[in-house]
């Protein structure tokens, strides 16, 4: 299967989860609103989530995909399946030891996530009484990590794709069944959705098993002392400890950001939270889809060509990368900015999603737009350092752009409120993306391919082309207070976003661009 190949069917997966995720928060917003309970539950369930991202698919896996590409390139299949049944043993034990920690000081940790919920008494003791049922989503999303790495290397990319959709799934049935059931009971409807939660992690762990069975790669763990002895002196594991460490710090810098951004929403409008996450949700479609398809299918092929030596290959690995997310990233953010309110309007505005939430959720969104391409384009850009195993340069990177986000905050927050956290964390992903290619630049690890200014120029003619049509569609309708019918409203925004992507593609095609090229990679 070829590279755009297997990144079209990541996408595609990734998509359905999108959807379902977009379903997913649809029925919240429909059913809960954004109120103080809402708030409550998205605090308690960022942070299993904020340690998904730190731990799992943060650092563990931008350190353990290299050293395993490594280790099966150079050493062949027997000792990969020893290094995973190594890993997977500390890793268990050190998941088993953290949920334990975890649901004894959820107080504590729902107090640095998001203190301003004490101004709800209800709100906060409803986070911390949620963050321990869900606490231990972190012990499945990481065992689903180890497997997606496995997997992904030996380029089964299907099942770790899919994956999501269950949680999602799961969380839908949650707002639809479980909520008006939990109410029936007495039992404060919210609560439903950390049950849903772990049912998710649940449903996605167990479709890895038989994914991992056919390759012969289920790992065997230890359950002894002396085995997590024998595991955590085995060579492979010090590698990936050691490569943890720097992408520890690095990974930790956005989840503080994220955290920061958090504790300062939750002193803002009551909402606020809310609103963030619901223009997140919208956020995550392009960023899904498009840069985190490329780096999946990216960083096992870059640390393949490194650990062969062929630098002719990694360099054109991420000017393939790059140019699709140029391709792609830059009308997704043109259609974030002019076309967002009706976006928002279409998919949230239902039930206890009032008029207020869709503009505050829009100017959210718009910050989010703004930095969309940087946002995108770092997920092809770090993997071009992880399979170098040099982490420590992304980290350092990041360190400078968490402190230059948090003094635009400073300056955004006093006047766009919620949305200018969305605006500093677009703005300073900007400068990641940046200075992260400057650096592969500069170390002769890119060598960006001819034609880049002409094929700018013809994406950039089209984009322009594409941003006065849908701003011209913004206004035409009343896109909040629309009388034609939910089904009509939806089929409207349908057309119109089939209409603009006809018309970019179009335009790039009469350009002279040549699509074929990407598709031949």
């Amino acid at each position: 299967m070829s590279l755009f190949k297997s990144a079209s069917l990541v996408s595609l997966l990734t998509l359905a989860s999108r959807i379902t995720g977009l379903v997913r928060e649809l029925l919240m917003a429909s059913t809960f609103g954004a109120s103080a309970l809402t708030d409550a539950f998205n605090v308690a369930f960022r942070i299993p989530n904020l340690l998904r991202r730190l731990f799992a698919e943060g650092a563990f896996s931008q350190a353990f995909v290299p050293v395993l590409a490594g280790v099966r390139a150079k050493d062949g299949d027997d000792a990969t399946r020893e290094l995973v049944n190594q890993i997977a043993t500390v890793l268990v034990w050190a998941l088993v030891a953290t949920c334990v920690v975890g649901v004894a000081i959820s107080p504590m940790l729902v107090w640095a996530m998001a203190s301003g919920l004490k101004q709800s008494p209800q709100g906060f003791e409803s986070a911390v009484l949620m963050t321990r049922w869900m606490f231990p989503y972190i012990g499945f999303m990481s065992l689903v990590a180890l497997s997606a790495g496995v997997l992904n290397t030996w380029k089964k990319f299907a099942v770790p794709a899919a994956t999501p959709v269950l949680l999602n799934v799961a969380m839908i049935g949650a707002a639809w069944l479980g909520a008006p059931w939990f109410q029936s009971l007495g039992i404060e409807p919210i609560y439903a959705m950390a049950a849903g939660v772990m049912l998710g992690g649940a449903l996605q762990l167990g479709v890895q098993i038989p994914a991992l069975l056919r390759i012969g790669m289920l790992p065997r763990v230890g359950l002894r002392w002396s085995s997590l002895r024998a595991a955590w002196a085995h060579p492979g594991t010090r590698r990936v400890t050691t490569l943890m460490l720097p992408a520890l710090l690095g990974v930790s810098v956005a989840q503080i950001s994220l955290l920061i951004n958090t504790q300062i929403a939750s002193h803002l409008a009551t909402g606020s939270v809310s609103w963030l996450s619901y223009a997140d949700r919208l956020m995550e479609f392009p960023t899904a889809m498009l840069g985190v398809a490329l780096g999946v299918v990216l960083l096992p092929q870059l640390a393949a060509a490194r650990a062969a030596d062929d630098g002719e290959r990694y360099s054109a690995l991420l000017d393939w990368g790059l140019r699709l997310v140029v391709l792609l990233a830059v009308p997704c953010a043109v259609a974030l900015l002019t076309f967002a309110k009706p976006l928002v309007a279409v998919l949230y505005h239902y039930g206890a999603f009032s008029e207020r939430d869709v503009a505050q959720t829009t100017t959210a969104l718009m910050g989010y737009g703004a930095g969309l391409l940087g946002l995108v384009a770092i997920k092809v850009l770090a993997p071009g350092f992880y399979a170098r195993q040099d982490i420590r340069t992304p980290v350092k990177i990041a360190i400078v752009v968490l402190l230059l986000t948090q003094a635009m905050n400073l300056v955004f927050v006093p006047r766009l409120a919620h949305a200018g956290l969305a605006l500093a964390i677009g703005l300073g992903a900007m400068v990641n993306a940046l200075w992260l290619l400057i650096g592969l630049v500069r170390r002769g690890a890119y060598r960006p391919a001819p034609g880049w200014a002409r094929f700018a120029m013809q994406v950039l003619a089209a984009s322009a082309l594409l941003a006065v049509f849908l701003m011209w569609s913004a206004g035409s309708v009343n896109w909040v207070a629309f009388e034609g019918g939910a089904l009509l409203r939806v089929g409207l925004m349908a057309a119109i976003v089939v209409g603009a992507a006809l018309l970019y593609f179009v335009a790039l095609v009469l350009s002279g661009l040549k699509l074929r090229q990407f598709v031949r990679k």
